[in-house]
């Protein structure tokens, strides 16, 4: 009987340790979104600032759900990039399109096209804020 209960435990463990390993693995292969500041510049507007941030999402990626402390403005220069916004139906965006994301407003960029999608944020920020917080 001890012998069953521990072969029961061993298996247990087992299954237990192959559902990790196969959680980890998908989250790993989820493909990683590509930012990088070009520019922060404090403005003539009292705590304010503009940061300008190039962003590369590949194929199959997503930014996840979230916010900013002000407004922005994208340019799209490669791919098309699907856009759910609170408050607003969800778009499509291709190069040379650019779109407007009211500060505090939750939304993600999604990129389901064959190419990377690749833009320019053009950020107005509340100077010392996070210029990006994950959605609750």
């Amino acid at each position: 009987m001890k012998r069953s209960m521990i072969r029961g435990a061993w298996i247990f463990g087992v299954a237990a340790l192959s559902m990790a390993m196969t959680t980890d693995l998908s989250l790993a292969q989820q493909p990683a979104v590509q930012r990088k500041v070009l520019m922060t510049q404090d403005l003539t507007i009292p705590g304010y600032q503009t940061v300008v941030v190039s962003v590369e999402i590949p194929v199959g990626g997503r930014e996840g759900r979230h916010t900013h402390p002000g407004a922005v403005v994208a340019y799209i220069l490669e791919g098309l990039l699907t856009l759910d916004s609170e408050g607003k139906p969800t778009m499509t965006y291709k190069a040379g399109d650019t779109f407007y994301v009211e500060g505090g407003k939750i939304h993600e960029g999604i990129n389901s096209g064959s190419s990377p999608v690749k833009a320019i944020a053009t950020f107005v920020v509340e100077k010392g804020k996070p210029l990006t917080s994950a959605a609750q």
